[in-house]
């Protein structure tokens, strides 16, 4: 099985150029730290943007290790362990052990974290619905048929998930 990665194209059509545009406007729009605290006010959470991803991580997932979180968000470790530590102060989440290795913990949500992220959630796609709402519903079927399908094709065609090239040979 050949672990070269295929060509890329030699131009993106107008079409992709204006999707890859639209969805850094819309990532731009969505990370804003006005926006991040509009949301955690609507929410009635009071959490940073990295203790809501990982929330959401782990919401959506079954518990995982440390190591495993910060796999997933792309951050380091140590990041993974800080906000882990808040959040179990905040009584949000649970280290709980892995049936794997005695020796080792997973992260799990606890009630008031599974509320926490439910009420999150449902702030946002409240907003989503209000900025959608001249949207008629075959748009909103289309919109989400296609995005998820964009984001599994992204996933599919990820770079961070091919193999890593093997170290260069040390020098004699």
């Amino acid at each position: 099985m050949s672990t070269e990665l295929p060509p890329l194209p030699s131009a993106a059509t107008p079409e992709v150029v204006e999707i890859e545009r639209a969805l850094t406007r819309i990532t731009y729009l969505s990370t804003r730290a006005r926006q991040h605290d509009r949301l955690m006010t609507l929410a009635g959470v009071p959490l940073d943007r990295a203790a809501v991803a990982l929330l959401r991580q782990v919401a959506d997932s079954e518990p995982l290790r440390p190591g495993e979180l910060a796999q997933r968000l792309g951050v380091e470790a140590s990041h993974v362990t800080r906000t882990v530590q808040q959040l179990q102060k905040s009584g949000y989440v649970t280290r709980v052990p892995d049936p794997d290795d005695g020796r080792a913990q997973r992260i799990e949500l606890t009630d008031a974290g599974r509320a926490a992220i439910e009420r999150v959630r449902d702030a946002g796609a409240r907003g989503m619905q209000l900025a959608l709402s001249d949207w008629s519903p075959e748009e909103l079927r289309q919109l989400a048929v296609l995005f998820n399908r964009m984001v599994d094709d992204f996933l599919s065609h990820s770079l961070e998930d091919e193999p890593e090239q093997p170290a260069a040979a040390p020098r004699a």
